[in-house]
């Protein structure tokens, strides 16, 4: 790996020592840190100001639907775009254009001029964004920290992120909203435009990219990048995984209240409790990630063990009837989820040939959300058919099938990436 420019290069002790400490990955830390608490603030200011201007619960859900269907829309599109241009340059860019429409949107509620039909286009507009900016930052980190750090950056990335939304964004807007409706869409504004010069100062080396074809269009590279993922064995094996996995997810999402408050009779308090255990599970489970590959004895081990932790916590969830103990159990399944997402993003980044990492996680991500809310009608059919403890199960079920989708891959060591030739294949 290059030297980034920043001071970052790669040497000894990548994945725990120097690599990740200030320079470009600092400054990529701080700008993944402060969008998450930014888009905490929006994400949970954003569905109360829809309640206040509508009481129409279809109206409602749209506001959060229109943050889902872009990347059903453009999520290929924006990795395709993402392997085109200069990730750094499309990030920034993407910033400051997201900074100054919440901007204006802020300006609309402070001045009572935000309607049910702004908060749509709002919302539709800035994941149509994210789409190329989400695919531009998975393409940029390896060119910011050695190849044998991504598993480390991924994971202090993502801790980051879940705290700075999580435990500071999430519980901020109330009180921001109390103060002036406009200030939690302010302040997330601010949030974009801090990112995008933090994003800006990088100076990341450029990334390799294979030759240019004649006659290239998007849709040709579009359909490149979907062909190269299918061939390779493991990303084949990854995006299946995942399919199933989120559909189980999204079931799980969407019907948690009614787990909690009708299964398990718990009030409002119960469900804070229930919800708190999951996040400080994620937290703990980025913060031990490399302790956790370390001692399960390599990724792949580590991928089948979370896997079958996920499969159970979630199993006892549906299963036993106390509050505490759900908590407990969704805060393991949540240390898991943590360790198996820095794994898979880490695969992803360092399977995919150069020049085609923006596209190949593109698909990942839409099929990521196109299996989400498939899986919450099903949980919601689940639960009124078959009682609130069925939706647990049925995502329990669905992640076994996932991890065992993966079984026959992580096993083989001469699996080399098609395409990269130097990743070496995920060893047990």
């Amino acid at each position: 790996m290059a030297d980034s420019g920043t001071g970052t290069k790669a040497g000894p002790a990548a994945g725990t020592g120097g690599p990740l400490r200030g320079g470009g990955f600092g400054r990529l830390w701080g700008a993944a840190a402060v969008s998450r608490f930014g888009d905490a603030l929006r994400g949970t200011a954003l569905p109360l100001l829809a309640y206040a201007l509508t009481d129409d619960p279809l109206l409602i859900s749209l506001v959060t639907a229109c943050g889902f269907v872009p990347w059903l829309f453009f999520g290929l599109l924006g990795g395709a775009v993402a392997d085109r241009v200069d990730p750094r340059r499309a990030m920034w860019a993407v910033d400051v254009l997201r900074g100054l429409l919440m901007a204006g949107f802020a300006l609309a509620v402070a001045f009572d001029r935000a309607g049910i039909a702004l908060l749509l286009a709002l919302s539709f507009a800035l994941t149509t964004l994210q789409t190329l900016f989400d695919n531009a930052a998975t393409a940029l980190l390896p060119a910011v920290v050695p190849k044998e750090a991504l598993a480390a950056a991924n994971a202090r990335l993502m801790t980051g992120q879940e705290l700075a939304g999580r435990f500071l964004g999430g519980p901020l807007a109330p009180v921001l909203l109390a103060l002036g409706a406009a200030l939690p869409f302010l302040a997330d504004g601010v949030t974009y435009l801090v990112a995008a010069v933090l994003v800006a100062s990088l100076r990341a080396a450029p990334l390799p990219r294979g030759p240019a074809a004649a006659g290239r269009t998007v849709r040709r590279e579009i359909g490149a990048g979907i062909r190269q993922l299918w061939r390779d064995r493991v990303l084949r094996a990854f995006c299946v995984s995942v399919a199933l996995g989120n559909v189980g997810i999204g079931a799980l999402i969407a019907t948690l209240v009614v787990v909690v408050k009708g299964g398990l009779g718990a009030g409002d308090f119960g469900y804070a409790v229930v919800t708190t255990g999951y996040g400080i599970g994620m937290v703990l489970g980025g913060l031990l990630a490399d302790r956790t590959i370390a001692v399960a004895g390599g990724r792949g081990r580590t991928l089948l063990l979370a896997g079958a932790v996920q499969t159970v916590a979630l199993v006892g969830f549906g299963t036993l009837r106390t509050v505490w103990l759900a908590a407990l159990l969704l805060g393991l399944f949540g240390f898991a989820g943590m360790v198996w997402n820095v794994l898979e993003t880490t695969v992803v980044q360092q399977r995919s040939p150069a020049g085609m990492l923006g596209r190949i996680s593109a698909a990942f991500r839409t099929v990521s959300v196109a299996g989400t809310p498939l899986g919450a009608l099903c949980g919601g059919a689940a639960a009124a058919a078959f009682g609130p403890n069925t939706p647990a199960l049925l995502a329990a079920a669905l992640l076994a099938l996932g991890t065992a989708a993966l079984t026959p891959v992580l096993h083989r060591r001469d699996d080399a990436p098609s395409g990269g030739g130097q990743i070496p294949p995920i060893a047990p």
